[in-house]
């Protein structure tokens, strides 16, 4: 099963007017992989992700999950197909407590037709999930409306929002972004062990220190071009690579 390409981009482009916000790129995501995204601000990075899941169009190119063309398919279809993925910017409900967030995908029909369990037993679900992020179920936090909750804590309350759709691909838009390293720290074993447990994942983000950690290839965008693409040491020792990070501190 590790073999098994469950991700397939194919020549995908996006314009905005004129601009080439995502140029030709295609690449392979396999089952069970950790991929890194990375690349200096402005690179694509975030467009790629929107045209993956949907949430802009692209001008040409396919994108291939699990042998279905999901081109072009609004967000809610492709997270119905198993993609779930988090944002720069945290996405809650402010004024519901910190476990009613998780009423969206667990009532989803993917849930549902994956046996979610009971209606009733679904705050406990909720409960549990929040409590492997770090909410210590027994404490109020996972009871405060989401709006109180410090930035650390709203961002994994996106990853549990994210898990809680029981996804075969996660994508993770710069999560560790404002985090304190104390709090990176105590989510990186989380994203680890969700990656042990099977879940695919493709990861963006600025910190390529705690990146290079888990992610066993990475992806270098710049330009909205792919660069180069390999191990994360092989990778940044690419001549191109070193010059779109000139100017910037690069961690290996």
């Amino acid at each position: 099963m590790q073999d098994e390409v469950i991700l397939k981009v194919q020549n995908l482009t996006k314009q905005f007017g004129g601009v080439v916000a995502v140029e030709d790129v295609s690449f392979e995501l396999r089952r069970g992989e950790f991929l890194g995204v990375i690349g200096p601000n402005g690179s694509g990075k975030t467009t790629l992700i929107n045209l993956i899941t949907g949430f802009v169009k692209p001008t040409s190119g396919k994108v291939i999950f699990q042998g279905k063309d999901i081109t072009g398919k609004p967000p809610y279809q492709i997270a119905g197909y198993g993609i779930s993925r988090s944002f720069q910017m945290v996405r809650a409900f402010h004024k519901l407590p910190a476990f009613k967030n998780l009423i969206v995908p667990l009532y989803s029909p993917r849930v549902k037709r994956l046996g979610g369990g009971k209606y009733g037993e679904r705050d406990d679900v909720a409960i549990n999930l929040l409590d492997d992020l770090g909410f210590e179920r027994d404490s109020f936090v996972p009871y405060k409306v989401a709006g109180s909750l410090p930035h650390g804590y709203l961002k994994r309350l996106d990853l549990a929002r994210c898990m809680a759709l029981r996804p075969e691909l996660l994508i993770l838009d710069e999560l560790f972004s404002g985090m304190a390293m104390s709090e990176v720290a105590a989510t990186l074993p989380m994203i680890e062990k969700f990656n042990r447990e099977g879940i695919t994942i493709m990861m963006v983000e600025h910190r390529l220190k705690e990146l290079f950690r888990v992610a066993s290839r990475v992806l270098v965008m710049n330009f909205g071009r792919k660069i180069a693409e390999g191990p994360p040491k092989e990778a940044m020792a690419k001549e191109e690579v070193q010059k779109a990070y000139l100017g910037t501190e690069v961690e290996g």
